[in-house]
């Protein structure tokens, strides 16, 4: 199985003035991109030749073979960012509507709230990694990971994330992660997307 950089669902220049076309032409056609390239030359002719994606991710996470842990970087980068980019939206934002404004409403105790929870486990992640909104067994929750790692290498299911990698946001925000988090769920955030994943 080869792998390929999915296209961006939307123009380079639609998250602008949020995020810019330079950071998204980095962002998805350098750093996803050679990702995408590295784990084809690392499962080629190899046990997980044959593999889907999610396959390898959660193959990998619990290899204890070391040589194994670019495998895993490298298809849990490519699945973390493929996620991403529908995670956004041109004209995103605004408030999510039925069940999943619902379960926010009951398990974060309201927009506002969850909000600055997530925001505080974005801006908490030390170091380079990822923000996630998950449900597991019929509960919303927020959780954070370094690096690679993502939900569903530990069996949980995302709903949304938010990339906290420096490269990231840097061109646009420097070192601002939580303006650009803040950004995110204010103007970016894709809810019609997350209410998909909670079916």
């Amino acid at each position: 199985m080869t792998f390929e950089l999915p296209a961006l669902p939307y123009p380079e220049t639609a998250l602008e003035p949020f995020l810019s076309a330079d950071t998204m032409r980095f962002h998805h056609g350098k750093h996803h991109q050679a990702y995408v390239t590295t784990l084809n030359n690392l499962v080629k002719d190899g046990p997980y030749a044959s593999k889907s994606l999610e396959e390898i991710i959660r193959l990998s996470a619990n290899e204890k073979d070391e040589s194994k842990t670019p495998v895993f970087n490298n298809a849990g980068q490519h699945w973390n960012h493929s996620f991403f980019w529908q995670s956004m939206k041109p004209n995103g934002g605004g408030t999510p509507q039925g069940e999943l404004a619902q379960r926010i409403e009951r398990d974060f105790g309201g927009l506002d709230k969850f909000k600055d929870m997530f925001q505080s486990a974005a801006v908490g992640q030390f170091g380079s990694g990822w923000a996630w909104l998950i449900a597991e067994k019929n509960e919303l929750k927020i959780m954070k990971s370094s690096n690679a790692m993502n939900p569903i290498a530990i069996g949980k299911q995302p709903l949304l994330t938010c990339d906290v990698w420096e490269h990231a946001y840097y061109l646009d925000y420097q070192n601002r992660r939580a303006d650009f988090v803040r950004v995110f769920l204010d103007r970016l955030v894709n809810w019609d997307f997350a209410a998909r994943n909670l079916r």
